[in-house]
């Protein structure tokens, strides 16, 4: 770059971006002060002002050159809308994570909050445009597989909250390799796609699930109370049964003790 002393305005300001993008995205807009960014270039505050009006004004800029880059390489990856789905969730994850590669400063800048005084929430906006072209692509795709159309907005936040959230946490810990992340992400996503049910439940927590595992329980306490009881007869029966036999045994007894023997008699006689 050439010496700041012979800079054009043009390239005055180009190193403002440079030297804010960087500011902003390794300490956050609140952090950074003009002071600081004109120390950084080795200028005088004025000469900010000068530029940006101040630090609003260059942080401005910075998110809106990011925001066009970042946008133009996701709405390009979805714009095929005649290739096959698979293939468009593979774009835009490879998409997505070469400018996560390529321009990680500038991602920074984008995931951290925007400021007050932004009222376009920038990434956020980004990421509603996203979600808005990536749920025309599933309508068309849901209407071929006969699924409801009505679920497509819902899934399209879901594909791009999973793709955005996994490049954000790469970003700090790129221990896989580009192509390696974007075939997870792909994988994930295409197989639960390509087994949509039409009207997915909850299998173990949703009301439907619950009421079959109170109605089993309420079966298998009435299962065993029934057991208990049928065993309560069984033993009832059991203990009659062994009462009546003591009575006739007790009776036997008693009469063969009341009648004489032979013997007895013909002594007498």
């Amino acid at each position: 770059m050439a010496s700041s002393s012979r800079m054009t305005s043009y390239q005055r300001r180009e190193q403002l971006i440079e030297i804010g993008r960087s500011l902003f995205a390794s300490k956050g807009f609140e952090a950074v002060s003009v002071e600081e960014i004109a120390a950084s270039a080795k200028v005088s505050k004025p000469i900010v002002y000068e530029h940006f009006g101040g630090k609003e004004g260059l942080y401005a800029v910075v998110v809106d050159r990011e925001m066009r880059a970042l946008t133009d390489a996701l709405i390009g990856s979805l714009s095929d809308t005649d290739a096959h789905p698979r293939q468009i969730v593979e774009r835009a994850a490879l998409a997505l994570l070469t400018y996560i590669e390529e321009n990680p400063e500038g991602f920074q800048v984008l995931v951290r909050d925007s400021p007050s005084t932004d009222p376009t929430g920038s990434f956020s906006s980004l990421l509603g445009d996203v979600s808005s072209k990536v749920e025309q692509i599933l309508v068309e795709w849901f209407k071929r597989q006969h699924l409801p159309v009505k679920n497509a907005p819902y899934y399209a936040q879901m594909l791009v909250g999973m793709t955005v959230f996994t490049g954000q946490y790469w970003a700090d810990r790129p221990k896989l390799g580009k192509e390696q992340l974007a075939a997870l992400i792909v994988d994930l996503a295409w197989h639960g796609l390509s087994r949509l049910e039409a009207k997915p439940e909850l299998r173990y927590e949703g009301t439907k699930a619950k009421r079959a595992r109170e109605a089993a329980e309420k079966a298998t306490q009435k299962a065993k109370r029934e057991n208990a009881d049928a065993q309560d007869s069984h033993d009832g029966v059991h203990q009659a049964a062994d009462a009546l036999s003591s009575s006739i045994t007790d009776t036997g007894d008693t009469a063969a003790s009341d009648t004489p023997n032979q013997a007895d008699s013909t002594d007498e006689s």
